[in-house]
């Protein structure tokens, strides 16, 4: 029980008890920044996109097999290298070019010219020879007898005419899929040819807006470095909360409990005090009044009148007092060492510290308020310096010759183009036309072999078969007419496409693959100083055009490849120190005291450092254990008035029984003793009875009871005193720990935290500047539009235009070169078609 006088009550203790539960059971709800944590990816939005060069790709193509076996005949044709004097001469003085240089280079070429000259002049003389002899019935003519061997060779002839046949279809197939190929990739070939160049001049015109945009995405870090600042002194400050709780709500607890024993063993010394003090004041009263009642009960008992007195008599005369408390040590000393304590509310300056830790949180936002703004300033400085990455670009004076010479190389090849849509379109013309005719002449074949083969199988009916006969014979002549009429046409055709085709498989294609082309154009002299692309696309000086397209294909930047004297240095501009130094700078400078945490008030510590002293843990509470063990009265007064009772009783039972003592048990009485035969000395037990009942309810009982009360605080303090300066010393010293580490470590955390935020804004910072580097070089003032260019060129010429188109001529070429035997065979299998002169049964 608490005294009604104590000035830190039970419920005030359990209220601050309470308060500390809570505190330790309440989620901290802060966000850890831990060292290894990384910052988000930023998003940024594609600036660029629609001027970019797609880059073009050869297309897997079931003809590709063909293509490789042009080309293998190509090289076989021409196997000389890139006529390097030749084209000097050529672009330099064309008047010195020699007629046997373009020979020696060319002879692949005039040979097949030779060839297809040869083919030129012998197809009609061979078709006017033959068309003599028919007039003169000397070819094409008729079998004049039939013989045995006849069917084996005209089989054969069958068998051979059909397989010619099959050549040139498919030869003429693929001839029209080829043309059809070439006359679908010319035009978008063509029209990607000035759309390349504009997209060029576009690309390079746009760079200035292009890095403006790039440099305008700084909003994006921005406003995610503002969003952070907003979070950052309240995130600070919860971090410190939730580290420093546990110890902090620790050493809180253990100082309440120091309270606690504080007010609870003065509350005890209280009643210690008071209960001795009147334990001995009862003792003093019950001794006359025990030592009278012991001479009068042991006069009576000692009377000869009392019946079986004699053996209550010993524990008559052995009734005196027992517990003497006026022997324990006196607890005054210890009392007046603790007079006024607690001289503070601990309950109240616990809940003040408490508090005050809690509020850390609210002070870190208070105390970083201003260093806050001072970054958000900060920030708004930087975006004015990323703004200098725009302004510094130097692309705009140094790519106009770039653009000029785009300009100048749309505008002069816009009339070549044109030509070459033209002759295209000639080209397609001719060649389904005579594809057509091939197509006719195989139509001729067919129709005729199937006549004849139908003719020969009714020779039963002469008349039915002379017509079929002859009929399949005149169809075979008229393709033997049409393939001498037009081969000639054929084979210049032929070797017009070949010698186009050819060319700029071997002569171009080829050394461009292997970037001879590039070499021979780096190499000074061989171009006239009006085709210096050096000069005219403005390239740095220790650079040539290799140089430009190996690092324009590697994603260099159009201002690595221009000439600017090294003028301007990007990643020097994109290194994030100097963008961010201040930055860093105002967050690495920033302190403040977050701990300050005062748990313990110098009143308190003297009340704790006086309560050691006291004496409490000096007090001899074995004394007082040794006479609780002892009873107030050394005999039981209930157990001796019982005796005289039932001395007493036993003269009520004789009187009733007539004359003798008898106890029921059952039905059957039993004699126990002999009855009182006195009735003055049955009264006088029967008083004494009473009175020694009296003396156990009024006096003894309230004596036990204080002794009762006695060992509960006896109990307790003699718990608590062998621990109480271990105790107290260790809360004083925990206490003062925590109150000198709160602050420090604190400091180590905001350091931490403000730390752990500055990498991870720092971050935001490198990301966007890597972002602008690989940007401004893959994307807004890449050079590599350039290269693609020029790659796309090498695919739309030599990938979809030359290969089908040298594909077409080769199998044109086939269809020529295998209608000399089909005019063969188809005039000697007339012969067999036509009726027998002169038959032979």
């Amino acid at each position: 029980r608490s005294p009604p006088g104590s000035l830190l009550t039970a419920e005030a203790m359990r209220a601050a008890g309470l308060l500390l539960a809570w505190a330790l059971l309440r989620p901290a709800g802060t966000q850890q920044c831990h060292l290894a944590s990384h910052g988000g990816v930023l998003r940024f939005t594609d600036t660029h996109a629609e001027i970019r060069v797609p880059a073009l790709h050869r297309v897997p193509s079931s003809l590709d097999p063909f293509y490789g076996l042009v080309r293998r005949c190509l090289d076989l044709i021409q196997q000389n290298p890139l006529p390097t004097e030749l084209l000097r001469a050529a672009l330099n003085d064309p008047g010195s070019v020699r007629t046997s240089q373009v020979v020696q280079y060319e002879l692949g070429y005039i040979v097949c010219a030779v060839v297809a000259l040869l083919f030129t002049v012998a197809m009609p003389v061979a078709g006017i020879c033959f068309c003599y002899c028919r007039s003169r019935r000397r070819c094409g003519g008729r079998l004049h007898a039939h013989r045995r061997s006849l069917g084996c060779r005209r089989h054969c002839l069958l068998a051979c005419l059909s397989l010619t046949s099959l050549v040139i279809l498919a030869s003429v197939v693929c001839a029209f899929v080829t043309s059809q190929r070439v006359k679908g990739q010319m035009e978008p070939g063509l029209g990607a040819v000035p759309a390349t160049l504009r997209t060029l001049r576009q690309h390079i015109a746009n760079v200035p807006q292009g890095v403006q945009m790039v440099v305008d995405q700084f909003e994006v870090p921005r406003q995610q470095i503002i969003s952070d600042l907003g979070g950052l002194s309240r995130s600070v400050g919860l971090s410190i909360h939730a580290q420093l709780k546990a110890m902090t709500y620790e050493a809180l607890a253990d100082l309440q409990n120091r309270a606690g024993d504080l007010q609870t063993s003065l509350h005890h010394l209280q009643i210690l005090d008071k209960t001795a003090r009147a334990l001995a004041s009862a003792r003093a009263e019950l001794e006359p009044a025990l030592r009278e009642r012991r001479r009068r009960v042991v006069a009576l008992l000692d009377d000869p009148r009392c019946t079986s007195c004699a053996s209550v008599l010993g524990r008559a005369q052995s009734l005196e007092l027992g517990a003497d408390y006026g022997k324990v040590p006196s607890v005054e000393k210890v009392l007046k060492a603790l007079a006024g304590l607690p001289r503070i509310d601990f309950a109240e300056m616990i809940r003040q510290g408490n508090g005050t830790f809690n509020s850390i949180p609210e002070l870190a936002v208070e105390r970083m308020a201003q260093v806050i703004q001072d970054l958000r300033d900060e920030m708004a400085r930087v975006t004015e310096k990323v703004q200098s990455i725009a302004d510094g670009f130097p692309l705009s004076d140094y790519t106009r010759p770039v653009s000029e010479a785009l300009v100048k190389a749309e505008d002069r090849s816009q009339p070549y183009l044109r030509e070459v849509e033209r002759f295209e379109q000639y080209r397609w013309i001719a060649g389904t036309v005579l594809c057509s005719i091939i197509l006719l002449i195989l139509a001729c074949n067919v129709t005729g072999m199937a006549l004849g083969a139908y003719g020969l199988s009714k020779r039963k009916d002469p008349s039915d078969y002379e017509c079929r006969g002859e009929a399949g014979a005149k169809f075979l002549l008229v393709g033997v007419g049409l393939a001498f009429l037009f081969s000639w046409l054929l084979v210049l055709l032929v070797f017009a496409t070949f010698l186009v085709g050819g060319n700029i498989q071997t002569l171009v294609c080829r050394n461009w693959v292997n970037q001879e082309i590039y070499k021979f154009i780096d190499t000074p002299g061989n171009l006239p100083p009006s085709m210096n692309l050096s000069r005219q696309l403005n390239l740095r000086r220790d650079s040539n055009l290799s140089t430009a397209y190996r690092e324009c294909k590697s994603g260099a930047g159009l201002w690595e490849v221009l000439q600017l004297d090294r003028s301007y240095d990007l990643d020097e501009h994109l290194k994030t120190p100097k963008y961010a130094a201040d930055f860093q700078k105002r967050l690495g400078d920033f302190t403040a005291r977050l701990g300050d945490v005062r748990l313990l008030r110098s009143e308190g510590r003297q009340d704790l450092e006086t309560f050691a002293r006291s004496g409490v843990d000096e007090v001899d509470y074995g004394r007082f254990q040794e006479e609780m063990k002892k009873p107030v009265v050394q005999t039981s007064l209930p157990g001796l008035a019982r005796s005289l009772e039932g001395l007493q009783k036993m003269q009520v039972s004789g009187g009733a029984g007539g004359g003798g003592c008898l106890r029921a048990h059952g039905s059957v009485l039993t004699p126990l003793s002999p009855p009182q035969r006195n009735g003055t000395v049955a009264g006088r037990l029967a008083a004494e009875a009473r009175a020694l009942w009296q003396m156990q309810n009024s006096t003894v009982q309230s004596q036990e009871a204080l002794v009762a009360k006695l060992r509960e605080s006896v109990q307790f303090l003699s718990r608590l005193a062998p621990h109480l300066q271990e105790r107290v010393k260790t809360t004083l010293v925990t206490t003062a720990s925590v109150e000198a580490r709160l602050p420090v470590q604190a400091q180590q955390i905001l350091r931490q935290e403000i730390g752990c935020f500055t990498r991870k804004e720092l971050r935001y910072f490198a990301q966007y500047l890597n972002w602008v580097g690989q940007t401004l070089r893959e994307d807004v003032a890449s050079c590599q539009p350039l290269a693609t260019a020029l790659d796309n060129g090498r695919v739309i010429l030599c990938d979809r235009i030359a290969d089908p188109w040298n594909a077409f001529w080769f199998s044109l070429g086939c269809c020529t070169f295998f209608l000399i035997p089909n005019i063969i065979f188809a005039v000697r299998l007339t012969k067999h078609f036509r009726p027998i002169r002169n038959r032979l049964m």
